[in-house]
């Protein structure tokens, strides 16, 4: 079983500006004559971990890392205003640019899976390979299965009233009349649902109960994030057209494709992973049988560690 690679610390960190008052934190690790790939993290709003630098061989990457546009150690904090996805699109390709880069494998999780795919299916002639983990298709139906009595209530449903008891009685719209709260004046509700939001996901993200998982990535400054971001992308259908993803894959045909999914994910239900497999008649589905959504998890982690190792022989 593959375990991550040493801790290793940035040789390099800083950050960007790319406009419209967003500075983004970039940091790369690795060996920077390797072979370059960019790491794309969950959420939206959730930022980078140490650990996400250790899926990669230290010696043989050059390791590329970044908070998306208002969230982790990008500035500001928190900020929704000229936030969406062809933006974060946008401030890949600026990176890499900046960055000098020609083309670049590029490993996503969750929302990173999602922005991974629309920014392939952008710029498919910078894109060496793609690393998928817990495929999000964000549909309406994929945001709603989770937070709006789509299914995974019916798994976690005292989870899911503890989310519940600080929304307005008789909510039905979890996602829209979350996002009125969390964007209103009142701050303390706003946390509030912040602290539920997180923690409700983080515990419907393992196939076992991990509450040490929940209390280090649900703390008050990513949960503030997680939750306003997340709200603010599916609320707006997260800015893609209907079924944009599936409907443009013939754009990446040609690109070397893993997907790790775990078969007991109740964040990202595996049918979405199998979907995309078949529209991408070139890439290869691995599935984690014993896991659900996290990175972290024993059997996900390992198969995403072999997938870096595959993507090394391109």
């Amino acid at each position: 079983m593959n375990e991550f690679y040493p801790e290793i610390t940035p040789f390099n960190h800083f950050m960007l500006d790319v406009g419209e008052g967003h500075q983004l934190y970039i940091e790369q690790c690795g060996n920077p004559n390797g072979q370059p790939v960019v790491f794309l993290h969950g959420g939206p709003g959730g930022g980078c971990s140490e650990n996400d630098r250790r899926f990669f061989d230290p010696e043989q990457y050059h390791i590329i890392l970044f908070d998306q546009r208002g969230c982790g150690r990008s500035l500001p904090h928190g900020e929704l205003e000229n936030n969406d996805t062809d933006r974060l699109v946008n401030d890949l390709n600026n990176i890499r640019v900046y960055l000098n880069i020609n083309k670049w494998h590029v490993f996503g999780g969750s929302w990173g899976s999602t922005l991974a795919l629309v920014y392939a299916q952008t710029f498919p002639q910078d894109v060496l390979s793609l690393v998928l983990r817990g495929i999000f298709l964000a549909r309406p139906q994929d945001s709603h299965w989770l937070l709006n009595c789509g299914g995974a209530q019916r798994l976690f449903p005292e989870y899911h009233e503890q989310l519940c008891s600080v929304l307005p009685n008789n909510t039905t719209d979890i996602i829209r009349a979350g996002y009125k709260m969390l964007i209103g004046d009142d701050k303390d509700a706003a946390m509030a649902l912040a602290r539920q939001w997180s923690r409700y996901e983080f515990r419907c993200s393992t196939l076992l109960p991990n509450e040490s998982l929940v209390e280090t990535k649900a703390d008050d400054k990513t949960s503030w994030t997680l939750a306003r971001h997340e709200a603010h992308f599916m609320a707006n259908d997260c800015f893609l057209s209907d079924n944009q993803i599936l409907n443009n894959c013939e754009a990446i045909d040609d690109i070397p494709t893993i997907i790790v999914h775990g078969r007991y994910d109740v964040v990202c239900p595996f049918d979405q992973a199998w979907e995309l497999h078949k529209r991408l008649p070139k890439s290869e589905l691995w599935i984690s049988e014993a896991a659900g959504h996290a990175s972290s998890e024993s059997e996900t982690k390992d198969k995403l560690i072999q997938a870096t190792k595959r993507m090394l022989s391109l």
